[in-house]
């Protein structure tokens, strides 16, 4: 007996095959002449006549032998497809992380889902905001959410100032030069709140998607060992369709 994952690894080709048999057989009954075909004789009135070579044309393409053909590949195509939907509905396999049952006898197709799905979760934890590792962070119930430590910086104002390079004399004024001094005139004090989580538990939960993604794989890969019956559907389909019955 076949497994399913044998049964998956030719259905792409299975169905590659019968879309070109089938767009080939309609671009060729779509050309008339490749089904006619004919044969003509000459005979001149009397002896005197010129006589003429006879002219001939075979038939090139039946539509028998095309439905033959078209019916061959579909045929397969169905049975291949009807083997894994019946085979799907028995596949099944628990998803066990370090031995511990999390979901019990998912079939197979909802395990690819879940695989698909926690794709996309990794990419969407991977992006979520961390707090600055380099602060101290307490909660605070007034903000409802974390605060750092409360730190103080100081605000400066450029004050003018003079300076005497050369004092008066009786012949000369006193040269003075102004400069600005930057002078603190008061004191920030700052608190940085933040709604972000802290990388370890960003860490702990893309662990925590990773275990489970491989614990998916795993259990898709059981469930598509499973040994299965092969199905016929083809058959009865297409003899309904071209024989009526």
């Amino acid at each position: 007996m076949p497994k399913l994952n044998q049964i998956i690894a030719i259905q792409n080709g299975k169905k590659t095959q019968a879309k070109e048999a089938l767009t080939q057989a309609y671009h060729q009954l779509q050309k008339p002449d490749l089904l006619a075909g004919i044969s003509r004789t000459y005979k001149p009135k009397d002896e005197a006549g010129e006589p003429q070579p006879p002219e001939s044309k075979q038939v090139q393409l039946k539509v028998i032998e095309v439905i033959d053909r078209v019916t061959k590949e579909l045929g397969e195509l169905f049975d291949v497809v009807a083997t894994q939907d019946w085979a799907n509905c028995q596949a099944k396999a628990d998803i066990k992380v370090d031995g511990k049952v999390v979901l019990a006898q998912v079939p197979v197709t909802h395990l690819l889902f879940l695989e698909k799905q926690l794709v996309d979760l990794n990419t969407f934890l991977e992006k979520l905001p961390v707090r600055d590792s380099g602060e101290r962070w307490e909660f605070n119930p007034a903000q409802d959410c974390f605060a750092s430590e409360p730190y103080q910086t100081t605000r400066t104002k450029k004050t003018p100032k003079s300076h005497v390079k050369y004092e008066a004399t009786k012949e000369h004024p006193a040269q003075v030069e102004m400069y600005y001094e930057d002078l603190t005139v008061g004191t920030w004090t700052t608190i940085k709140y933040s709604g972000a989580i802290p990388a370890k538990e960003r860490n702990r939960l893309l662990e925590r998607v990773h275990q489970l993604s491989d614990a998916v794989k795993g259990a898709r890969e059981e469930a598509n060992g499973l040994e299965i019956e092969k199905k016929k559907t083809g058959e009865a389909i297409l003899n309904f369709i071209f024989r009526g019955n």
